[in-house]
């Protein structure tokens, strides 16, 4: 009887086992069906639910959520990428090829890279950077560096369109230079007034760096009036916005905007021991951007005013050194001799405080503030002498002495050529027993650098044959010409040359 019960009991639990493996391969056999039949799942969404993080103030104090992309659509049609091209008939004239002067080439290195060594190259050197639309005539701002030593200049825009460009002018005490393209429904950027930038104000540097067209990157602006004695210019004016957005070589001349997208200054430099972006740009501001752009519009060249003095930063030290009080302001330590300030009564050791109520607290300051105005313009200087206030107002003057403006001609055959021309002062001509001609006083891309080895200071006496007396003379002549063109001239040397161009090339 036990046997049986024993027997009986076994059999269940062989029964109830089975019914268990049973139920488990049924699950698995429908979980592989299922499987194969419905894979699972991703959830996709177009957009991120999130909340903006960071908030910024407009120009009327209201509170926004900081976002660049609005300002990137509305600049990066305005910014162009420069391609700047020496031809191997230039740099062998000079012997070595042309370099960038060494205090630019510290901050940037060479721009035109990858080359052989001096004398063993006859392939064009090539030069990249960037340039900024200011109107739609065509005008591009850029700097005097990256266009400096081109025989040609080619202008991208940022669908691809790409345009030959002439040189208007050129500025290389800012380190400017205005070019102009041919084309049409171009988008432009509007220049402000650069006083009005704050420091620890956001802004957006765009340009072309490291071979990287159309790049926008981010900062704020660190400083202003900030010299890095980088132009070696004898006039040279530094007075840049200091910004920690990345700037590489390949910005320069590229745009600094604010958040409306507006221009506040060209970038220009930077600050690195290897080349590279370490967190210091700097830009010229857009009020000395303004005013070089009039002055080569109006004038052909830029009117330069000057006081005519050396200054210094005030600061502790510099008031130990001189026995006087500090005063923050700007130390006048020597006064040119019949300079527009000696005239106006300015002595060495005044203290100026204002130019025309604005104060001015540093010297580059102080450089850009009458940087902006032109020879016969009157500047009133609030100065500290003796621990006294006193107000002076000054006549500026240009470099000569003068409050006379210098007018440079302004043909569009020049600008073909590349060259600014001046009629040969009597002086010079009798010396060289000349009864008149043009001096070459500076090259620009153009015909005369592309197709020929004329140097500046080439004196041109007769151009197809015709006597040549002034640069009146000059456009005359070559307005309309069309096929091949002989100019005939002497170097102050007396060495005589003759150059042949073409002017339907």
């Amino acid at each position: 009887m036990k046997e049986n019960s024993t027997n009986k009991n076994n059999w269940k639990t062989y029964l109830f086992s089975a019914l268990i493996a049973l139920a488990v391969s049924l699950a698995v056999i429908q979980y592989n069906k299922t499987s194969k039949e419905e894979p699972t799942a991703i959830t996709k969404v177009e957009t991120v639910p999130g909340k903006q993080v960071l908030y910024t103030a407009d120009a009327d104090g209201n509170i926004t959520p900081l976002d660049f992309t609005d300002t990137s659509e509305k600049v990066l049609d305005a910014v162009v990428h420069i391609k700047s091209t020496q031809t191997s008939s230039n740099y062998h004239q000079q012997g070595t090829p042309r370099q960038l002067p060494d205090p630019f080439k510290e901050f940037f290195g060479d721009m035109f890279k990858g080359q052989s060594p001096q004398g063993m190259s006859q392939r064009p050197r090539i030069g990249t950077g960037s340039g900024v639309i200011i109107n739609d005539k065509g005008y591009i701002v850029t700097n005097n560096h990256v266009i400096d030593g081109a025989d040609e200049l080619e202008v991208t825009l940022y669908n691809n369109e790409s345009y030959k460009a002439n040189v208007i002018g050129t500025d290389p005490t800012t380190d400017l230079a205005l070019l102009q393209i041919k084309a049409k429904d171009l988008k432009t950027m509007a220049l402000v007034n650069s006083d009005d930038v704050e420091v620890g104000e956001w802004v957006l540097a765009v340009g072309n760096p490291m071979g990287l067209n159309s790049t926008v990157t981010a900062g704020i602006v660190s400083a202003k009036g900030r010299s890095i004695n980088i132009n070696r210019e004898e006039l040279a004016v530094e007075s840049f916005i200091q910004t920690d957005a990345a700037i590489n070589p390949g910005n320069s001349g590229g745009a600094l905007v604010n958040l409306e997208g507006n221009l506040i200054g060209i970038n220009t430099a930077i600050a690195s021991t290897t080349g590279s972006y370490t967190g210091y740009g700097f830009a010229v501001p857009s009020n000395i951007v303004t005013k070089v752009v009039e002055d080569l519009l109006k004038y052909g060249k830029v009117q330069r005013g000057m006081l005519g003095v050396r200054i210094m930063t005030m600061n502790s030290d510099l008031a130990k050194a001189k026995d006087v009080d500090f005063v923050k302001g700007v130390w006048v330590e020597q006064v040119g001799e019949d300079s527009a300030a000696d005239k106006a009564g300015i002595e060495s050791g005044d203290i100026v405080l204002e130019v025309n109520g604005v104060e001015t607290t540093t010297s580059p300051r102080l450089q850009e503030m009458i940087a902006s105005k032109r020879p016969g313009d009157e500047v009133t200087l609030l100065i500290n002498r003796g621990g006294k206030e006193k107000e002076i107002k000054v006549v500026l003057e240009n470099i000569k002495g003068t409050t006379e403006i210098v007018m440079k001609e302004k043909k569009e055959i020049l600008n073909l050529l590349g060259a600014d021309f001046e009629t040969l002062d009597k002086e010079t001509a009798k010396k060289m027993d000349l009864d008149g001609g043009v001096k070459v006083s500076k090259l620009y891309p153009g015909k005369i650098r592309k197709e020929t080895q004329m140097r500046e200071g080439f004196i041109i006496t007769h151009i197809d044959g015709k006597r040549v007396k002034d640069v009146e003379d000059v456009s005359e002549i070559l307005e309309g010409k069309k096929g091949g063109v002989m100019i005939e001239g002497i170097y102050e040397d007396g060495s005589k040359y003759y150059y042949a161009f073409g002017m339907d090339s």
